[in-house]
Order: C-alpha cells, then structure tokens, then sequence
C-alpha cells in the first residue's frame, strides 16, 4: 500500500499535468493569499443583493450554512438556503475525482452567479475562502456594513495545496487562552488555508486538558501561584468537543500535544509520583525547563500515560497525536534504579536511549488505536524507534534525511523560519519576545525552503508555533482579571500576524512559485482584511525602494506604503515620528541617515514602528555578535556589578569568548571577576580576563546545560578609574 504523501504527490502531479500551462500572472484586482495554482479572468464582475441564494449538495450543509453566517454579519441579509437546488446564485458541489486532488476546488465566478465545485469537503471551504477574498474587505465584519458595492471580478480559478499537512502550533500551556480565543485563531488559520492545529496543552506550568480519571491534573496542575495572584485554567472535556467541532466545519484538524517525558511538571506537582524522586513541587510562574521526568522505570507511570492517552484518543477524532519528546534532560533517570533497571533489562547502551523505548511503548499503544504518533524531532534521535512516527523537525531540519532512512516522515517547524515567538525585527521599541535565536522577518518566514533532505519523499508539510513562554510568564504582561483584559491574546496576534500568511503561501504554493516583492504586493490589501477581523497585527514599516546620494553628499529617500490605503508619516530631525508628523508626499533628503525616521499609520491608533539603520560593527567582526554597550551612566566610580541580558548570544552548548571593546572617553573601564546567569543559576564564573590587548578585554568560559527560551544575563565587576567618562561596546563569540 503506497502512503498517502506518495499518493498525495501522484494526485498533485495529475492536476497539474490536466491545468498544463500554469499562470502566475495577476491582474489588479486579484489580491489572494495563498496564491493559486491558476487564475484565469474574464470581463465582468459578479454582484451579490439581498435576494441571493446558496445551493448546496447535501452533504455540504455545514459550509453553505458557514458561508450563509459570515456574508450575514457583513451584509445583513439573511441568504436562503436550497439544498440539492440546480440553480441557485452560489452553488457548491461536491465532485470527487473531478479536480484530482485533495482539498482541490474549482471557483467559477460569472456576472450571473458562482459555483464552488470542490474535491471534498475541505476543498468546497476553500473554494468559499478564496471568493471571500475576491469580496470587498468589508466582507470580514461582524457588523452590517452600509454602502458597499458587493461585488467580486469574473474569475474561474484552479487549485489544490501543495503539501497535505499546513499547521500552526498553538501553546496554550505556558499561558491559557479561553477557547474563545482558540476559535478566533482557528478562524484566522482556515481564512488562509492552514489545515492543523496542534494544541501544545501540556507543559511545566500548566496542564490544560481535563482528565476524568486524575481530577488533580487541572485540580493542582491546571493552576500556578495563589488566591488572587493564581494564574492558569483548563478545558473541559466539553470544551474540547465544541472547539472540535467549530474547527471540523473550517476544515482545520486539531491534534493534541501531551508533553513527555520532560516538560510534564504540571502533572508531577499533581501526582508526585509520576517522578524518579517523588518529591512535591509547585507549578512554576516563570518559564523554566525542569530536569524532572516522567519516570520510564515504574509500571505506575506506564498506566498513567496509558490512562491518559485512552481518554485523549476518545477525546480527539485526529489520526494524529503528538507526544512532544524535546529537551529532555537525562540526569534523573541516570541516578533512578527503576529506569537503569530498564536500561539493563532492553540492553540499552544509556538512559537517553530510554526515550526511545517510551516512544516505541507509546507508538504501539497508538497503533492499536488507528493513531499515529507525532513528536518533536528528538523522538528518532534518542534510540531506536521501530513503529513508523512522524517527526516535527525545529531544530535541524536536514535531520529528516534520518526520518527517512528510519521508515518515518517529518514535518518542518524550522526555529529559524517558523517560530512566531521571536521578534520580527531588532528596531528599538519591538515587543519583548524571545531573542534566543534571530528575529524572524515576513520575508525570511516567507523565503523558507522545503527540501526533503533525502532521496525519497519524507516532508508532509509546514508548520508554524507560537508559544507563549516568554512574555507571558515574566513581569510585563500579566493581566488583570477584574479588568476582562485581553492584552496576552492581542499580543499572541501582534506577533502571530502578518506572518501567518507569509506561513500560509508557503505551506500551500510550490515553492517555485514563490515571489517575495509579489507576495507584499498582495499582503499590502490583506492588512483592511485583518481589520475588520480585528486582528491586532503588527503594522510594517515603510518600503524604501530607494537611498540616493546627493550631488552635495546628502541622503535622499524614496518610500512606497506597504499596507494599502495608509499614510507615511516621517521627522528629518531624528526624533520619534507621531500621527501628527508630516505625512510623506515625495523623497525626502537628509544630512544623515540616523536624522531620518518614517512609520506606516493606519489610524491614529495604530501604526509602525519607525524605519530603523542598526548600527555598523562589521570592523569588529572577530570578537562575534553585538550584545550591549556601555556608557558614562552605566558606569559607577567604585567597584560593582554590571548586569546585563546576553540571551540569543548563548545559542547552544560550547565554548564562548565575551569581549569588552572601549570606543571612547578619558577614562578606562576596569574589570573584575564575571558571572555567567541563566536565569538565576549561576552556569560559569571566570575569576579574571583571559587576554587583554589594549584594544578589548575578553573573557573564556563554557556552556553545557544550555535550555532554549531562557533568559541568560552576565554579571561582571566593574568600574571606571579616575571617573565614568568612559563608552565602548560588548560582544559574544561562540568559538565551537
């Protein structure tokens, strides 16, 4: 029996092969994301009135009454519904083999009516997304809106996705998300054509899925800190089953992620007993990456996982479901006699190969449920795993050249593309956000590759995640309840959107056909689109198409919007442009780049960031990456400790050199002994400078309990001798 990616490939070669030649062009009007396979327009335009209707094969009741719904709210008209009607205004139909391909639609717009012809069920929604987007933007409200010509270009378009798998991970462990939060997001994912959702519902600090059997996992685990300082929550059951539902009709499949062996603290300060140790703890309010794991050595914790997973299963229709695996460390078991006593026992060469016994344990236990496992990429890398498991690839994605040669397939979550947790940007300003790893841009999300790594097909597809350890738990976002905020889930969305739909074009299109400055173009109209979805986007920057040197040495400026329909407002002094600074008409000509600022206004209250020029430290290149500077305030004139944060300069185990370069000023900074942090462990103390040559001071140590998504901050002694007029600059190298 062939699987279903070889399958999904044959059937995607036959349609292309029966659209031949494939058009990428793109006339002016039609703005969609993802891109379709191919478009061809026609004179006319479609005209939607109050006396439409919807016609709809019978097995297609759920999406005509979704499509009824939503063309409802925006234009107040209660559409009629016929059911097996020939003719009807819009008419969805469902024909399988006819597009030949899953997912597939054909979208037919005439000046005399539409028709929506899909695949299957999820090809028909997609049919309804796209002609939506053909809609004008207004077509999104949940409030009626008056004087709008409803109307959308004459098109027929053909198309099908790429790859079967379009995910976004959501962490609704590390911070709860009321499920009508999850139903938004759910809502934004099928508007472009993202098909899982993989619910990252345990973790350290929370556990977030109600368990009948084991009260105490939401009872205690669901819950972090105390009376009106307590922070957490968990779904029910029930609300499982209705979110479950809401997504079905979206065509979105929602797997769950139970998190083990690490990252389940929240049900080991539950049931103690889960661990090697036995001993109670308390579920943390900061984010942290406890060393305790679910102890693979006791029967107890065996039943547990089965007990669990029995409940999950019955819970979630998915064929999927992911069991995490990542970050494991391995400590706990090394020094457990229950755990060394499987080691012994299955020949295992070291406690790490333990996790894949548990994976192997764990995978059959599926398989004899019609379900296949999911995990974080470490599941193949930690032992043999003889039951064909799916691998999310975060790390390295050329791994799945292993996924392969292994039986198993992957999907890729790439943390330097995909993980929507990191800024998009380092303009001063941008929101806290994780920093151990690069910001992410639109266009670096959007230039992602999907290569197989390997000889044989192995890449189901694209996922991107979004978790929420870094700026829920620290000091900055807590809400306050009796207020209702919402600011955590704005914040989820500022950093979720725009890239989402850069997620969403490449998870669907070839990659071949992919255009970074033809994508802006059209996600410069979506920007209306998220508005009236009310979706708290980040708003982009001015484009500079264009810095020109002047005859007289002067810098002259050429800007262009980047979201359709707002304004460019800039200074030429340096300072910080408001909604009130002059609106951009023309180039502008400056003395200095740094004099010359510019944002993206939308309204008043909501606009960009400025346009930013990050400092030149190319000349010092071989003392590695800029990590902070210090200046006459920062310095006292006796000696005492400097701190600051150097998470995202610590990225993995090796060896560092850490450089103090001074720049400026009549006085030199003396320096004493320095303190590596992560978080508040003290990880390497070096008494004293390794070299110092006159022109930087450097210190040497090692790193080898690295934890991504945790903070790391060195403390080092220092003053200024004689006075603190002195200035210069600090940077990190990882030297293997």
């Amino acid at each position: 029996m062939k699987h279903p990616i070889t399958l999904y490939k044959k059937r995607l070669t036959i349609l292309l092969v029966t659209l031949c030649a494939l058009s990428w062009s793109w006339a002016g009007e039609i703005d969609l994301i993802p891109k379709p396979l191919r478009i061809e327009q026609s004179e006319g335009h479609f005209r939607l009135t109050s006396k439409a209707t919807i016609g709809y094969d019978t097995a297609l009741q759920e999406q005509a009454e979704y499509q009824q719904q939503l063309l409802g709210q925006s234009t107040g008209w209660d559409l009629a519904l016929k059911p097996e009607a020939r003719k009807a205004t819009i008419r969805l139909e469902l024909k399988p083999g006819e597009v030949g391909h899953p997912e597939g639609y054909r979208l037919e717009v005439t000046p005399k009516g539409v028709t929506v012809t899909g695949e299957d069920q999820g090809g028909v929604f997609y049919g309804i997304q796209t002609l939506l987007q053909l809609f004008p933007a207004e077509v999104y409200s949940d409030r009626r809106q008056h004087d709008i010509e409803w109307t959308a270009p004459a098109v027929t378009i053909y198309d099908a996705p790429n790859r079967p798998w379009r995910g976004m991970m959501l962490d609704v462990a590390r911070y709860f998300y009321h499920k009508e939060f999850v139903k938004k997001y759910i809502d934004m994912m099928a508007m472009y054509k993202l098909n899982k959702l993989q619910l990252h519902l345990i973790d350290d600090s929370g556990w977030r899925l109600e368990i009948k059997k084991y009260p105490r996992l939401t009872d205690v685990g669901a819950w972090a800190g105390h009376d009106a300082r307590r922070l957490g929550g968990y779904y029910t059951q029930e609300d499982i089953k209705e979110l479950i539902a809401y997504a079905r009709v979206r065509n979105v499949e929602i797997i769950p992620e139970i998190e083990f062996p690490a990252h389940i603290l929240s049900a080991i300060v539950a049931y103690p007993w889960l661990s090697c140790t036995g001993l109670q703890h308390e579920v943390p309010l900061q984010h942290f990456i406890s060393k305790d794991l679910l102890c693979v050595g006791k029967e107890s914790s065996i039943q547990f996982l089965s007990d669990i997973l029995d409940e999950t299963v019955a819970l979630f229709p998915s064929a999927y479901i992911n069991i995490g695996g990542d970050e494991a460390v391995y400590t706990r078991w090394e020094s457990c006699p229950h755990c060394q006593a499987v080691v012994k026992r299955e020949g295992l060469k070291d406690a790490s190969e333990l996790q894949g016994y548990l994976t192997n344990v764990v995978a059959e236990m599926m398989k004899k449920k019609g379900r296949t496992v999911v995990g974080w990429e470490e599941i193949l890398l930690r032992g043999e795993v003889k039951t064909p498991v799916v691998g999310v690839f975060w790390h390295n994605v050329a791994d799945t050249i292993e996924a392969t040669r292994t039986g198993h397939k992957a999907i890729l979550t790439p943390a330097t593309h995909m993980y929507f947790d990191f800024p998009e940007s380092q303009t001063p300003g941008e929101v806290k956000a994780a920093t151990w790893m690069p910001p992410i841009s639109v266009e670096k999300c959007y230039g992602m590759e999907i290569n197989d790594y390997s000889p044989q097909s192995t890449v189901l597809g694209v996922q991107g995640c979004f978790w929420s350890d870094q700026f829920i738990h620290g000091t900055t976002l807590q809400e306050i309840d009796c207020l209702d905020e919402n600011r955590s889930e704005n914040y989820a969305e500022y950093l979720t959107f725009p890239r989402l739909l850069a997620l969403s074009e490449v998870a669907w299109a070839p990659q071949a056909a992919r255009n970074y400055r033809d994508f802006a173009q059209r996600l410069s109209h979506h920007f209306a689109r998220l508005d009236f979805k009310d979706c708290h986007y980040r708003v982009p920057e001015p484009h500079i198409e264009k810095m020109a040197t002047t005859p007289d040495g002067k810098l002259e400026f050429t800007l262009s919007p980047t979201v359709d329909r707002s304004l460019i407002r800039y200074t030429t002094d340096g300072s910080y442009p408001t909604t009130h600074s002059p609106i951009y008409t023309g180039p502008v000509t400056v003395a200095d780049k740094s004099d010359f600022k510019a944002i993206t206004v939308v309204t008043d209250t909501h606009y960009s960031l400025p346009i930013y020029f990050a400092p030149d430290y190319s000349a010092y290149k071989s003392y590695g990456e800029f990590t902070t500077e210090w200046k006459p305030l920062v310095v006292q004139t006796q000696k005492a400790p400097w701190r600051f944060e150097c998470t995202g300069k610590i990225a993995g185990n090796g060896h560092y050199a850490i450089s103090f370069i001074p720049t400026k000023g009549a006085n030199p900074l003396r320096l004493g002994s320095l303190k590596l942090y992560k978080r508040d462990e003290l990880l390497a103390e070096v008494a004293q400078p390794s070299t110092t040559d006159g022109q930087a001071t450097t210190y040497r140590f090692t790193v080898d309990t690295f934890e991504a998504g945790t903070p790391f901050f060195v403390e080092v002694e220092a003053y200024g001798e004689g006075g603190n007029d002195t200035s210069g600059l600090v940077f990190i190298l990882k030297e293997q």
